[in-house]
């Protein structure tokens, strides 16, 4: 398994790159967040790399970060997204804006990916919720555990929206339980 490449941008072709990796050149498919962010021809860079391998064809594809690798290895788990879906996913939302997606369950804005519709959009919607990490954006808060996300929820489902859930859980200390949390929460927003 080829995990990592550390090498020199040889070409540059979207969603392509060349990389010479000491005289070897290997062709990797990356996301347009991963293109975007190369450095120039010529120059050192180290991508993190997964092998896919099918009857027909093998295929690297590499990614800047293991944010992207990680959150394209969940992608291409679900049902019906295989890697240039995944790959899609990645050049037309950030993680952070997936995560904030799927936190908030819009649909509307996966459907925006080219090749991504309304099933697919609900299928990801669901097979995404609680697996995207600790680190979620909802109206540009992070939510940094798994208590602070539940506390999120339950505001909103209280009648509260997320602007406001938000601003409540970033006064709340990191290590609060889900039931204090809230009624911390409820108490500066009262």
């Amino acid at each position: 398994m080829i995990g990592r490449l550390t090498g020199i941008v040889a070409e540059k072709t979207p969603p392509q790159v060349l990389l010479d990796v000491q005289g070897v050149g290997y062709e990797v498919d990356v996301p347009m967040s991963t293109f975007c962010n190369l450095p120039g021809l010529g120059e050192r860079v180290t991508l993190l790399t997964h092998f896919v391998v099918r009857e027909d064809a093998q295929q690297l594809f590499a990614f800047l970060t293991p944010e992207e690798r990680a959150t394209f290895r969940t992608l291409i788990k679900i049902s019906g997204v295989g890697p240039r879906t995944a790959l899609g996913i990645l050049s037309g939302l950030s993680v952070a804006d997936l995560a904030g997606a799927v936190a908030r369950q819009e649909g509307g804005r996966l459907q925006k990916v080219p090749g991504i519709g309304k099933k697919t959009a609900e299928r990801l919607l669901l097979e995404l919720k609680g697996k995207l990490g600790p680190e979620l954006v909802v109206s540009g808060a992070a939510i940094a555990s798994d208590a602070q996300g539940d506390i999120v929820q339950a505001l909103i489902a209280l009648g509260y929206n997320e602007k406001e859930a938000a601003m409540a859980i970033k006064g709340l200390p990191k290590d609060v339980g889900v039931s204090d949390g809230i009624k911390l929460a409820m108490k500066a927003l009262s």
